[in-house]
């Protein structure tokens, strides 16, 4: 099999293409895959599936437009050594130009969204302006300056992003604990922005995604105490939650509405968090085992842990509520995606596990989740006929992490049928299995689950001088319709579809993805 190795530098990546070929189903199918990962030894190039080619959209060093004190580059703030972390990428296509800093300037109708992950306060969102060239002063707009007052932007480690067509705002997640939470923009300059505390709570939140009836969707990924017990030292303790916020006004979340937590009911007792004096229970107990068995199918409901109405200006510690109200903690759930035609009724949601080799390589923590997994959650229809009306749906495991795939963390579908998962090792695990992150491919449609590596990512010099390794974030692929009608998680919203993804910690560049077109006419 011929491969394609690209150096995903920008002056590389910027000679391999000057265009791109959309596919009328998302990306279009990935088929022939990348046979093994990078080890980690020097910079090696990143390798994509040999159909694709990819172009670098922004990196580190690129200037913002709007410069804001210390934040004056894309990738690192002005002081040359702080790398700000661009995470996850949210494309849109609008309808009129929203225009920006330089009043009557035209910055087009394509863009993509991304929040910067470097700590507080100086974390903040940028707005990649795609129909304006890269030459362009315009081209990197900062939509979160920095307070006169303050001289900081008050944002720490923003994470996920996703656009409501309900109430035409950007959604943004801070993964920051009980320091986190989620704070949403306007589409339109100048950018309106308000934080949702009162409503949404606070939490390590990382994915967020709305459903077609305007509910919000949130996945929480915060790490649980570590166990030094033999036979189970560093597994780590389910600490994180799956939310869903029931809005009473889908148009405006400030309105209030209901905060839910995902629970799972094992052969007939709830899967609970046991609490400081119960690490190594939790992380031994039978239930995660069956939780994590192959082939298995477990009742879930929602449980409602905080109710809010309009003008509430409290916030509380969602992850605290959660545990309080008996919903069931995961190994830092990471990400979710909607199955594509399903009607909102499946989604896909991750969590990372332990990133550890000597939890991970333990037989009895890694069938608990210690490398991580994938689990398939089928909620009931609102016109169901089963008798039994306490549970709202069922949840199944669809990939358990093993050796070579693990620390699963953004997800997204390529096409109706394959979800792509990027992976999240961490320098730690990299050195103990001497293997770079990998971005997988998962037919959900297909008896046969065994995953297609769609890109193994190399390591930039940037990122080696600061001693670090790269990491894929901020996979995505969308359309970026912002209609209901071709919302993310429809089949339509994958027609004609163009693809994202960032390689962090380093030259932080956003790339671009698309089939080659010779490889389409092949195919």
């Amino acid at each position: 099999m011929t491969r394609l190795f690209i150096a995903l530098g920008i002056a590389a990546a910027a000679t391999l293409v000057t265009g791109h070929v959309l596919a009328a189903d998302g990306i279009g199918r990935i088929e022939d895959g990348v046979p093994a990962a990078n080890a980690k030894v020097g910079t090696p190039p990143d390798v994509i599936d040999p159909d694709f080619a990819v172009k670098a959209l922004a990196t580190r060093i690129d200037l913002l437009e709007n410069p804001s004190g210390p934040i004056t580059f894309f990738g690192q703030l002005s002081d040359g050594t702080t790398l700000t972390e661009p995470d996850q990428n949210t494309y849109l296509v609008l309808d009129h130009n929203p225009g920006g800093p330089t009043a009557g300037f035209d910055y087009g109708r394509h863009f993509l969204f991304q929040g910067h992950e470097n700590g507080a306060p100086f974390a903040y969102v940028t707005r990649i302006n795609l129909d304006l060239p890269q030459s362009s002063p315009h081209r990197i707009t900062l939509l979160t300056p920095v307070d006169p007052t303050t001289g900081n932007t008050g944002f720490g480690s923003i994470d996920g992003s996703t656009y409501n067509p309900f109430s035409n705002t950007l959604l943004f997640t801070e993964e920051a604990g009980n320091a986190g939470g989620v704070f949403q923009i306007s589409v339109d300059w100048p950018p309106q922005i308000n934080t949702l505390d009162a409503f949404l709570g606070k939490g390590g939140y990382e994915g967020i995604h709305p459903d077609n009836s305007g509910n919000i969707y949130i996945i929480e990924d915060v790490g649980g105490a570590t166990s030094a017990t033999a036979g189970l030292v560093n597994g780590r303790q389910p600490n994180s939650f799956v939310y869903r916020y029931v809005p009473n006004n889908p148009s405006r979340i400030e309105d209030g509405g209901q905060l839910q937590a995902l629970q799972v009911t094992v052969d007939g007792t709830p899967v609970v968090f046991g609490g400081p004096a119960a690490v190594d229970a939790d992380i031994s107990s039978t239930a995660q085992l069956r939780l994590h068995t192959p082939g298995t199918s477990f009742p879930i409901q929602w449980v409602t842990i905080h109710t809010s109405k309009a003008g509430d200006t409290a916030p509380f510690s969602a992850n605290a509520a959660a545990k309080a109200a008996g919903a069931t903690p995961f190994k830092r759930p990471e990400n979710m995606a909607w199955l594509p035609g399903s009607g909102f009724r499946t989604f896909f949601f991750d969590p990372t596990g332990d990133t550890d080799a000597v939890a991970g390589e333990n037989p009895f923590l890694q069938a608990r989740g210690a490398y991580g997994a994938i689990f398939r959650v089928d909620l009931r229809d609102d016109d169901d006929h089963d008798a039994d009306k306490s549970h709202h749906g069922r949840i199944s495991l669809f990939f358990l992490g093993d050796h070579v795939h693990n620390s699963f963390d953004n997800l997204a579908f390529a096409n109706e049928k394959q979800l792509l998962a990027a992976e999240d090792r961490g320098d730690t695990l990299h050195t103990q299995l001497n293997t770079l992150d990998s971005v997988w491919t998962f037919d959900v449609k297909s008896k046969n689950k065994q995953p297609i590596r769609f890109i193994a990512l190399g390591r930039d010099l940037t990122s080696l001088q600061h001693g670090e390794d790269n990491e894929p974030t901020g996979v995505f692929v969308s359309n970026g319709s912002t209609s209901r009608k071709q919302l993310l998680g429809t089949e339509e919203s994958l027609e004609h579809a163009r693809g994202f993804f960032t390689r962090q910690h380093g030259d932080n560049t956003v790339f671009e993805f698309f089939r080659k077109p010779e490889r389409r006419a092949a195919k």
